[in-house]
């Protein structure tokens, strides 16, 4: 259930009263100005009475809570590759990388959808997923904002509370429900390629692994430039990321993504949104949640992107995923270029 702790961050009645913020949609990806809110990433969490990790330790927030955001400022002595610190209340600091940007946006339920479902997205901090359609029953995992998944089902509680129902898609079996006011779906609109009159060898990514860039290319002049994070080879030779050229053949608008054991760093990730796959061990493109620290290799592999930028990807390259389905393999795809 959501975290009532006022003096941590938000409380459960503030979380369901700030309903009327609004999330913009965006038909390009686009760099959050400003900071509202953020929920924390990491286990314990320090901050500061200065943004730097020199001035003193003023307290400590948890794993998920909600923190209200003042303003954006650069710290004096860095990283490098992330400089940006947020004030947050009785102006203490924290690093933006242990922060996930958030809103809150409550939304309308929606019955009638079709029978092959619909895509949506998470749109408050988060939302536990349950067992069984109702409060009582056992949560089995925990949706973050902006993370997708897919809608099959509308169900009305015996207390007038509206559900989706998800499938699950690592194991088909297996269902979920989540409040059907946490999660927004998707229109057409947003979900339509992006400059689909240009051949398919037109467009390109190049990713950098030195400078931790992605440019994406049309007629070799850049329409995109994101930081991502690469393989962190460092902490597991298994982790690299594969130099050379690719093509994202195998797209899906959200992923389940599971592997090992997570006692030794290993992940069990539902909801991983606009995944643009480029090999057949699992190297991807996709959104990611779980940190907000690019500019830096930390990921197993994949090129992990903040997921609006995630999301442009993904509609604009080969090949299209149709409305209706939750996945499209073929055997071309936009070209990629991954650079030492």
């Amino acid at each position: 259930m959501l975290r009532s702790n006022p003096a941590a961050g938000l409380s459960r009645r503030e979380f369901l009263n700030l309903g009327g913020l609004a999330l913009l949609g965006l038909a390009a990806p686009r760099r959050r100005e400003s900071v509202k809110f953020g929920r924390v990433l990491e286990e314990t969490l320090a901050a500061y009475s200065q943004p730097t990790f020199n001035s003193g330790m003023a307290r400590t927030f948890a794993l998920d809570d909600i923190l209200p955001v003042a303003e954006t400022v650069t710290g004096p002595d860095g990283p490098a590759h992330n400089a940006a610190w947020h004030r947050i209340e009785d102006g203490m600091y924290v690093h933006s990388a242990a922060l996930q940007p958030v809103d809150f946006v409550l939304n309308e339920p929606v019955d009638g959808l079709p029978w092959w479902g619909r895509l949506a997205e998470v749109t408050v901090p988060y939302s536990d997923a349950f067992e069984a359609p109702h409060g009582g029953s056992q949560p089995i995992y925990r949706y973050y904002y902006q993370s997708t998944h897919w809608v099959s089902q509308l169900i009305i509680a015996d207390d007038l509370t509206a559900w989706y129902r998800i499938q699950d898609d690592k194991d088909h079996r297996q269902v979920f429900y989540a409040q059907a006011r946490h999660l927004r779906l998707l229109p057409d609109r947003e979900l339509a390629p992006i400059s689909p009159s240009l051949p398919l060898e037109a467009k390109r990514l190049e990713v950098r692994i030195a400078e931790q860039l992605l440019v994406a290319y049309e007629y070799d002049q850049p329409v995109l430039v994101a930081q991502v994070a690469t393989g962190d080879e460092v902490a597991n030779p298994r982790w690299r990321t594969p130099l050379g050229g690719f093509q994202t053949y195998y797209k899906r608008p959200s992923r389940h993504m599971a592997a090992g054991n997570l006692a030794f760093g290993d992940y069990d990730l539902p909801g991983v949104p606009w995944v643009c796959y480029i090999t057949e061990q699992g190297h991807a493109f996709h959104g990611t949640y779980w940190h907000n620290d690019f500019g830096r290799p930390r990921s197993h592999g994949c090129i992990n992107m903040r997921p609006d930028e995630a999301r442009w990807v993904y509609r604009w390259t080969q090949p299209d995923v149709p409305l209706d389905r939750q996945h499209k393999y073929e055997s071309f795809g936009t070209r990629v270029d991954i650079l030492a």
